[in-house]
């Protein structure tokens, strides 16, 4: 348990330090405050990082309690005791004393001293922004408001698990290609590094003209040997400079629109920014936040800053009483179907409901998409490290089948 450093005044007017456990510092003042004691001053007692390192060093090279697998399990335990009917505070109890890490027992006690205190969940989970996003507190916060908390929960666990299974699905898609590539490049700089040097030095004491091939080949070899560290020096300042250029709100605006009109990896991040928003926002409207705000919260979800741009355009013109539809029919970098699924959702009186079925039709296109690119890469890449292959041992066996020639 957390432990506080505190000075408060006695029932004589004296003054007293010390230090005293609790959950939080609201905590520690009801615990002064039991004591007949009158906090002045409540500070977490600061422990120093192992190895002597700084606090901000400890929060970058330390992970989060939740992963994203790890947060909707968590989200769907916690939905399953409030909707059997157990209170929060006990519900919380009981996955604080289940939990297997310490700093997740610590995290979630933290959160039920909060509920205890008087505070609501919402504002419980606002006090730990690295591990609950602000659309996952909006949710929890329109959930304590309407009154069913416990749906809200399930809902929300439902979105991250759908999310976490794309999210899996796409790099299981592009683990195997990213591996091929990872080889081919092992296997094409050791023989280029390391097999046609020792070929060269073999016929360089020859007075015969190679063949062309070996020629330049041993011009490639003789340049990544001597280059080679220069080469890579130069793609990392290539990729720093990259990375310090996109973090201009101006450039990787210009990028971001670039990307979406490649032709295959454009639609599919169209695609999958277009799931991802549309998913949001339905989980949001269900859950009765208002429609500017839920629309505010899905923009901020979207990595495509181009897209993001669009939808807080579509934002702009709903608050000044367009429909949600209308709206985003105006903006041609999102799919039709959100807009065409928006309107009927906005006819039936069932927008939650139909966003969501957009935004799932978009994640199995997204699926479909991504698989069927794997799959023609992984020919591509086969083919492509085959000729390299054949090129360079050409330029070997070449030189050999002239010298064979020249004997006979």
């Amino acid at each position: 348990m957390p432990a506080f450093s505190f000075e408060a005044l006695d029932a004589q007017g004296q003054s007293r330090k010390g230090t005293i456990e609790a959950d939080t510092a609201r905590a520690a003042r009801s615990l002064l405050r039991a004591q007949a004691l009158v906090p002045l001053a409540v500070e977490p007692v600061a422990v120093p990082p192992a190895g002597g390192a700084s606090a901000w060093g400890q929060r970058l090279f330390t992970r989060p309690v939740f992963n994203a697998t790890g947060l909707a399990v968590w989200t769907r335990q916690l939905a399953g005791l409030v909707a059997s009917g157990l209170p929060l505070e006990r519900a919380l109890t009981a996955l604080a004393d289940e939990a297997e890490d310490e700093r997740q027992h610590h995290l979630v006690a933290a959160l039920r001293a909060e509920v205890n205190a008087g505070s609501t969940f919402a504002r419980a989970l606002t006090q730990h922004p690295r591990e609950f996003s602000d659309i996952y507190c909006a949710v929890i916060g329109a959930g304590e408001a309407s009154g069913s908390l416990g749906l809200v929960l399930e809902r929300l666990a439902d979105d991250l698990e759908e999310r976490q299974q794309l999210r899996a699905k796409i790099i299981g898609a592009a683990l195997y290609p990213a591996i091929v590539t990872v080889v081919a490049v092992v296997i094409v700089l050791f023989l280029v590094g390391y097999v046609v040097p020792q070929v060269a030095g073999v016929f360089a004491g020859t007075k015969r003209a190679l063949p062309f091939l070996t020629v330049a080949m041993m011009a490639v070899s003789d340049t990544v040997r001597h280059y080679g560290w220069l080469m890579l020096i130069a793609l990392v300042l290539i990729a720093v400079g990259a990375r310090l250029a996109l973090s201009q709100p101006h450039v990787r605006l210009r990028f971001d629109a670039a990307w979406l009109r490649l032709p295959l990896i454009g639609r599919l991040a169209r695609s999958y920014n277009a799931a991802r928003f549309a998913g949001t926002l339905a989980m949001l409207a269900g859950a009765g936040v208002p429609i500017l705000k839920a629309l505010q919260s899905a923009a901020e979800t979207l990595n495509n800053r181009a897209l993001r741009a669009d939808a807080l355009d579509a934002l702009v013109l709903v608050r000044e009483g367009a429909p949600l539809a209308s709206a985003l029919a105006q903006k041609k970098r999102f799919p039709g179907l959100v807009a065409m699924f928006a309107r009927l959702g906005e006819q039936t009186g069932q927008l939650p409901l139909m966003l969501q079925r957009a935004a799932n039709q978009l994640s199995t296109e997204v699926q479909r998409r991504a698989l069927q690119l794997a799959t023609l890469l992984e020919p591509l890449l086969i083919v492509t490290m085959g000729l390299v292959v054949m090129l360079i041992v050409l330029a070997v066996l070449l030189p050999i089948i002239q010298l064979n020639q020249l004997v006979k």
